[in-house]
């Protein structure tokens, strides 16, 4: 697979380690010159990630773990979010863009992910999300 590299973020389940993943993608960002288009979807697109798995996966108990991994694979950047929860069924998840989901909030994340990387598979339940960005 020609992976280059790979990195690791261990986080507790509290939303207060966000602030960690966006000192990581910035340094990801940084060593490997990536533009400031591909920077954005990054950024958003992984914090929505860890967000989700910290709040949904692992119900916000900072007992369990959220870990993130990147992989550069020849020109990509591969991210997977993993939480220790049950998993979701990610098939089921509601249309943010339907006319009656419209003022709900949040349900947007998954939807923003998918937008924003060049490809997003579900594994393991549910529990693990891997985002790829070419670069």
């Amino acid at each position: 697979m020609d992976t280059e590299l790979y990195e690791m973020l261990e986080l507790s389940s509290d939303i207060r380690q966000m602030p960690k993943v966006e000192s990581f993608v910035e340094n990801i960002v940084e060593r490997y010159d990536v533009g400031p288009d591909v920077y954005g979807n990054i950024l958003i697109s992984l914090t929505e990630a860890v967000t989700n798995a910290i709040v949904h996966g692992n119900a916000s108990n900072p007992i369990k773990q959220v870990k993130v991994r990147m992989e550069k694979v020849r020109n990509k950047l591969i991210f997977k979010v993993t939480d220790q929860g049950g998993g979701f069924d990610f098939n089921t998840i509601p249309d943010p863009t339907a006319p009656e989901n419209l003022l709900k909030v949040g349900g947007r994340g998954v939807f923003m992910m998918k937008q924003l990387c060049d490809l997003v598979v579900f594994s393991e339940e549910g529990s693990t999300v891997e985002m790829q960005f070419k670069i």
